[in-house]
């Protein structure tokens, strides 16, 4: 049997002010009509039930996304009392989909096409069924990508993000990004854990009502440095079905159109004599004259202008004073 574990536990910082942390970037309706949580539920159809779906999400947004995937039986969504990143989140995923084939995707991505995706991920829980590893969808680069992690495909080692001069090394070597998505038996991950991540292993098997006294002492640290890249037993899927992880305002120069001086424009704006902007308006109209490569963003409560070089960086606008 296989189940599906969604993680939903995103903060709303990386495409603010559209997202909050109220309202985090799993629930835009920006990229293809529907939420991105919806559409990382619907495009697994017909590979599990809507009962063996799960969702570990923040203990803020259970109702939201309840309301969101409605299917979803609501003791299968499971909010985390506080964040301590995709290791103790996987960790939790497994404790409640108990056995089986799991399968852990992110709610916030795009696979443009769902039905070499839904081809992918049947290949890896075959892989997956067969044998005692952890199996991973490495995604065909497109470019050196130095945003991304990558996975060699022969070995199964993790690598982290590299520079400009380390990307392409290893694109030439036939390296896949690492998108992420991890597939296996529910025996493999809490044997990995065990040997991988000892401070993890109480979420096996503690009961969700006690999930605040469990989660103090967690370290917070993400699946793929606790688990992953210690990981021997590692076998990859290779995935081509378009997908982005639209992980900044970058990617609406992808997914949207242009007009003749390279300006992306989504709402109300006016632009006379500005080059390479994106200008997203919800709220306020947008006016723009003679700027370049700016991302300018309008809500009903707040307003961003930024570098367009410098939007992968929106996180500084939490930190700084």
């Amino acid at each position: 049997m296989f189940k599906a574990i969604i993680l939903a536990g995103g903060s709303g910082e990386r495409f603010w002010p559209l997202s909050t942390p109220e309202k985090p970037k799993q629930f835009l309706r920006v990229f293809g009509g529907e939420s991105l949580i919806r559409q990382s539920v619907s495009r697994l159809k017909g590979l599990v039930e809507a009962r063996d779906v799960f969702v570990i999400t923040s203990k803020a947004l259970v109702a939201a996304t309840r309301k969101e995937l409605p299917e979803v039986p609501k003791a299968n969504v499971i909010g985390e009392p506080m964040r301590r990143d995709t290791g103790a989140a996987v960790a939790l995923g497994v404790g409640v989909a108990g056995s089986g084939v799991l399968g852990f995707f992110s709610s916030d991505q795009l696979a443009t096409n769902p039905v070499k995706f839904r081809k992918t991920v049947a290949a890896a829980i075959a892989k997956a069924m067969r044998k005692d590893a952890i199996v991973t969808i490495g995604i065909k680069p497109e470019y050196p990508a130095t945003g991304f992690g990558y996975v060699d495909p022969k070995s199964g080692r993790f690598v982290e993000k590299p520079n400009e001069r380390k990307a392409k090394e290893y694109l030439k070597k036939g390296y896949l990004w690492n998108a992420g998505m991890f597939i296996g038996r529910a025996e493999t991950f809490k044997a990995a854990f065990a040997a991988h991540a000892p401070a993890l292993v109480p979420l096996l098997s503690s009961p969700v009502s006690r999930l605040k006294s469990s989660y103090e002492s967690l370290p917070r640290i993400s699946f793929d440095y606790a688990v992953m890249e210690k990981l021997k037993n590692v076998e990859v899927v290779k995935g081509d079905f378009g997908w982005d992880d639209v992980g900044s305002y970058g990617a609406f120069d992808k997914y949207f159109p242009h007009d003749s001086r390279g300006n992306v424009r989504e709402g109300p704006c006016t632009v006379v004599e500005a080059d390479g902007n994106i200008c997203v308006a919800r709220s306020a109209r947008i006016s723009l004259l003679g700027v370049k490569n700016l991302v300018v963003v309008t809500t009903p409560d707040a307003v961003l202008v930024a570098d367009r070089g410098r939007v992968t960086e929106l996180k500084k606008l939490f930190t700084e004073k």
